[in-house]
């Protein structure tokens, strides 16, 4: 599978911040074997998979805790493993969520409570779950329900001051940048990576032009809150990305027939 952001990635490789958050990344995963649980098909392959962990309900407690969930009822959350629980407590809360689908080939789609059989909210979580009981949405729909009260994503390793990163393909960097193009969020919307507390690095990191800084780190030990965060970067690098990648992605060719390039 090519990354995401490949170009990028070729021209970022003398700068010694991509090291670094290489040695990291490979730092963390090599004590993430410990605690992760499998997955079904990738099993322990952190490089394909953001995996559950040990303690991740531990986690969601804290964050169902917060007043943006209080007070929130739609949210974007990505579909890593370490999230199912969240999405349960969602669901069994009454909260409507958009999660994109692995790798964004298959797009975004929306699950709200009414679709979902009561005592099968577990099931709906899961992704196969979500497929059965959700539908797919279009940007167009998304961009129409209007913005997101907070966004949720799992990390391979996230440092204190908020730099998150995740298995190297981009996904979330290319959601936010797609949410960012039709307004639906921006620096003011909160955003929450769960992680086990092993995944959360002291050491400074510097984010490149595309990384989405988070505001709040759940693990199963803590709750950190992130002050003075960066600012995150907006809209979709279109000439960082393959024609390739373009075609596997059906929400960028829709962003594109959207903003009149294919025109």
């Amino acid at each position: 599978m090519k990354l995401l952001f490949q170009k990028m990635s070729i021209t970022k490789q003398m700068d010694p911040n991509v090291t670094k958050t290489k040695i990291v990344r490979e730092k963390i995963w090599s004590k993430l074997d410990a605690v992760a649980l499998p997955d079904s098909r990738f099993h322990k392959n952190f490089a394909e998979v953001i995996p559950d962990f040990i303690g991740s309900d531990k986690a969601t407690d804290r964050i169902v805790e917060q007043p943006f969930f209080q007070t929130g009822s739609y949210a974007f959350i990505t579909p890593d493993n370490c999230l199912v629980d969240l999405r349960r407590r969602m669901l069994e809360a009454g909260k409507s969520m958009v999660v994109s689908t692995y790798g964004i080939y298959r797009g975004f789609w929306l699950l709200e409570p009414d679709m979902v059989p009561k005592g099968q909210e577990l099931f709906a979580a899961w992704l196969d779950g979500l497929e059965h009981f959700g539908r797919p949405i279009t940007l167009a729909e998304i961009a129409e329900r209007g913005r997101f009260d907070f966004l949720v994503t799992g990390a391979s390793a996230v440092s204190l001051d908020g730099v998150r990163f995740g298995k190297g393909h981009g996904f979330f960097d290319m959601e936010w940048g797609m949410f960012t193009e039709l307004g639906i969020v921006d620096d003011r919307s909160p955003v929450t990576a769960i992680v086990h507390d092993i995944q959360v690095v002291e050491d400074k990191l510097f984010p490149s032009p595309t990384d989405i800084l988070v505001d709040h780190i759940a693990t199963p030990e803590r709750f950190h809150s992130i002050e003075n965060r960066g600012t995150r970067p907006r809209g979709i690098h279109w000439d960082l990305l393959e024609p390739e990648q373009i075609a596997q992605t059906p929400p960028l060719q829709e962003l594109r027939k959207l903003r009149g390039l294919d025109a």
